[in-house]
């Protein structure tokens, strides 16, 4: 798995002081947001459950435990958080392999990076089965590395996700650029000091210092990344 690369050492990406780009995957890369909703939903209606809409927003963009264990509490299904992981990434898989899209944008983002050899790596809190079966859409040659949330102790929000991308790239968080479509996603880089864009997907996220909000990722090439993580440096050089 492309997670168990060994560091690559302090990598820079040429002409900046942009040193790697950390990339979300569900919401951020794939529009697949819907997808993590209506595995819920299905899992629950057999359980004899209806959820509401409102939780949505809740659930998105968490580590499957998170997420589990806040619906169950909610619906108060007999059902263990551990089976229905186990069923949640089950019925995920499903809809993946009926084919995913892509962001717009993202095809044309990740094949700039690749094309100037800027360290990319893909972080998520969804678990190493999910990933690989995505990286057939996105193209496993597009990121030196991936992390997976059942790969580590701690996931998003904690920064261990991206401090961990980014010490295996061999690469400085305050030199790395990530691209987050939730508030989740956003503190867990923030708090890797790491320079954040967010693309919101299900639910806003508001403005805050350090950080810049797009619509869409086709508001976001490599001089646009290269200009943020430059700017950021220099106003505390």
């Amino acid at each position: 798995m492309t997670s168990s690369i060994p560091a690559l050492g302090t990598l820079t990406a040429e002409g900046s002081s942009l040193q790697a780009v950390l990339l979300d995957m569900d919401g951020t890369l794939v529009d697949t947001e819907g997808y993590w909703w209506d595995a819920e939903s299905e899992a629950f209606a057999e359980l004899g459950h209806v959820l509401k809409d409102e939780w949505r927003e809740v659930v998105v963009g968490g580590p499957m435990t998170r997420s589990a264990g806040f619906l169950i509490e909610a619906t108060q299904a007999d059902i263990t958080v551990e089976e229905l992981t186990v069923l949640l990434n089950d019925k995920f898989i499903e809809r993946v392999r009926r084919g995913v899209q892509l962001v717009p944008g993202a095809r044309r983002l990740l094949a700039e990076l690749s094309l100037h050899g800027v360290p990319t790596a893909l972080v998520s809190a969804s678990h190493r089965t999910v990933v690989d079966e995505m990286l057939v859409s996105l193209g496993r040659e597009h990121f030196d590395l991936t992390v997976a949330g059942d790969e580590l102790t701690r996931t998003k929000p904690h920064p261990d996700p991206y401090l961990t991308a980014a010490g295996r790239l061999g690469a400085d968080p305050a030199r790395c650029a990530v691209i987050e479509d939730t508030v989740t996603g956003v503190a867990s880089a923030e708090a890797a000091g790491c320079r954040v864009v967010a693309v919101p997907s299900v639910a806003p996220i508001d403005d805050a210092p350090g950080r810049t909000i797009v619509e869409s990722l086709e508001e976001v090439n490599l001089a646009f990344l290269r200009s943020l993580v430059l700017v950021a440096h220099q106003s505390v050089s």
